[in-house]
């Protein structure tokens, strides 16, 4: 805080590399004025894109404390706000009261919260007996100010459901209301011609997935995920009363949905996560038969999450196995027909192959595809993400859309811009991109034969499947299996930051996928797969290529690091 702001100071800000879920640039500058125009701490004070999220996050922490809370406002709540849909679905208990002004509060044995409608960034008068401000700004999102010491222990819980659940205030609506707090002016917000946008983004996501049923578009790939499952959990506890809700998940899969899933299944009791076994020598269909098995002879409702192909393995399952094995019919312990279950597609790494239109592999058995819109739909230009479901979840959607609507999750008008720009030529980029990646992949093989590289078969490609992902797995020394991984980490290591230093105006360190140029190198273990259990992190090399690269030098550096070594 030297109160620099001339460029170059401000080109040396850091910035948190997890996309803009848990905060980026402007955010963290909107905060840090927020935070000294109010006198706290920079960490009390944390945005989101969603005006109802920043409540949550705060009925979730005192779930876990066993702690009451009370909502005061004035004017009205978020349009999004549902008392009772919160209570009975999220399982959170809260009191509502309609407050004049903040004097003179009655005591209250448990958290305070204040939420306030504002026209302008301006300073809180703060008082003790209110433990947390939300100050909602009219379509920007909201703001967060965590009042007092003896509430610290609440910050990183709530950026942590911002990170997983929601997004930070986005860049373009940071700027906004950091030029209102520079120049003591009202919201100048551009003119976004919202209704055309969002009409060509979803007839462009009908047409892409060859489905019919209206989709819905969340502010990021992990907002749709959570209207998802909060949906579903909606939709079993009014049809499936008193079962037990399953979900089942790979156990190494992208660190966001895994720990995403953990997340509530901790605030509900009969809501649990089952491990599902894809990768590495494990075949997914044969893992889904067996867990699928199991959760009918329980009566119990099954989900499954899945990835395809999978991540960081690249890997495709027989397709037509898989059909069957959703499709079966089982039977409880007591004879009856069990539940048949739902099969929550993730397809960001081929967000074209279409799996849900009629007369397609999953149209006859209940099926939802969702995409995380920072990779392929919006080219890395923003978060926004995506969901479809196919005719059998009808019903489904209808629940899904009731909890996006919830959690202010739908992507911004910004947002519905970028995607109505950038989806036209998302799959010319992929067959770009696959061009490139599978150049490089028969490059590698040939330089570095030892090396295992996982990526499609030419037979998969002929199919649809064209990532532009791949992983490679590098040839290792060591007389023991501590000393050969060891090596290999520091591989690893030595192969990106020779990229990264050698080609900086392309290659990144970065878990991105789907961007418009460059190539992004990362090591699962080490970020996407960040909260994972240890034993089932893939300490790999995963890389992405894009349709616009020096595909040349990136092959000349490769060969220049297999002599290094």
């Amino acid at each position: 805080m030297n109160d620099n702001s001339e460029t170059s100071a401000l080109n040396e800000l850091p910035t948190a590399y997890d996309y803009i879920r848990l905060g980026h640039p402007l955010s963290c500058v909107l905060e840090w004025g927020i935070a000294k125009l109010n006198n706290v701490n920079p960490e009390n004070v944390i945005s989101f894109s969603s005006q109802t999220v920043p409540i949550l996050a705060v009925l979730r922490k005192n779930l876990f404390e066993n702690k009451k809370t009370q909502i005061l406002y004035t004017g009205e709540l978020p349009k999004s706000f549902n008392a009772e849909l919160i209570k009975k679905v999220y399982g959170y208990q809260f009191e509502l009261l309609k407050i004049e002004e903040t004097t003179n509060l009655p005591e209250f044995n448990g958290s305070t919260i204040f939420i306030s409608q504002q026209n302008e960034i301006s300073k809180t008068n703060l008082t003790q007996k209110i433990d947390f401000y939300i100050n909602l700004y009219n379509n920007l999102g909201s703001v967060l100010l965590v009042n007092g010491t003896n509430n610290k222990s609440y910050i990183s819980e709530i950026q942590h459901v911002r990170r997983r659940e929601t997004i930070a205030m986005t860049p373009s609506y940071c700027f906004i209301a950091l030029t209102s707090l520079a120049y003591q002016t009202p919201f100048e917000f551009y003119n976004s011609n919202i209704t055309v946008n969002k009409e060509n983004v979803l007839k462009e996501i009908t047409t892409i997935t060859g489905t019919s049923i209206k989709p819905l578009v969340g502010s990021s790939g992990l907002s749709v995920q959570y209207a998802i499952m909060m949906g579903l959990i909606d939709y079993a506890q009014e049809n499936y009363k008193g079962k037990a809700i399953k979900f089942i998940v790979p156990p190494n899969c992208y660190g966001g949905t895994n720990d995403q899933a953990r997340r509530v299944a901790a605030c509900l009791a009969n809501v649990e996560v089952v491990d599902l076994p894809v990768d590495g020598g494990n075949d997914m269909v044969q893992s889904i038969a067996i867990v699928l098995d199991k959760i009918a002879k329980e009566d119990a409702i099954p989900y499954i999450i899945a990835e395809i192909p999978t991540n960081p393995r690249v890997e495709v399952p027989n397709l037509i196995l898989l059909k069957d094995t959703l499709s079966k019919v089982r039977k409880t312990t007591n004879g009856e027909i069990a539940i048949d279950p739902v099969f929550i597609l993730d397809q960001t790494f081929c967000p074209n192959v279409l799996f849900l239109g009629d007369g397609q592999i999953l149209s006859t058995v209940r099926a939802i595809s969702y995409a995380s819109g920072s990779k392929f739909p919006s080219g890395g230009k923003c978060t926004a993400g995506y969901c479809v479901g196919n005719k059998k979840t009808e019903d489904l959607m209808q629940k899904i859309a009731q909890h996006l609507n919830l959690c202010d999750n739908e992507a911004t008008d910004f947002q519905y811009e970028i995607l109505a720009q950038q989806l036209p030529s998302m799959n010319q980029r992929i067959v770009d991109a696959y061009k490139n990646t599978r150049e490089f992949v028969n490059f590698i093989h040939e330089v570095l034969p030892e090396a295992k590289i996982n990526f499609v078969s030419d037979e998969l490609a002929n199919q649809g499947f064209t990532p532009s992902v791949f992983s490679l797995d590098l040839p290792t020394k060591g007389k023991t299996h501590e000393e050969r991984e060891t090596y290999k980490r520091a591989l690893n290591l030595k192969l990106i930051n020779l990229m990264i230093t050698k080609i900086p105006n392309e290659s990144k360190f970065c878990v991105s996928y789907g961007q418009l140029k460059g190539c992004y190198w990362t090591i699962p273990a080490t970020s996407t797969q960040g909260t994972t259990k240890e034993g089932d992190k893939d300490y790999i090399v995963r890389t992405s290529l894009s349709p616009k690269m020096d595909l040349e030098l990136h092959k000349k550096m490769f060969l220049d690091f297999v002599k290094m070594i």
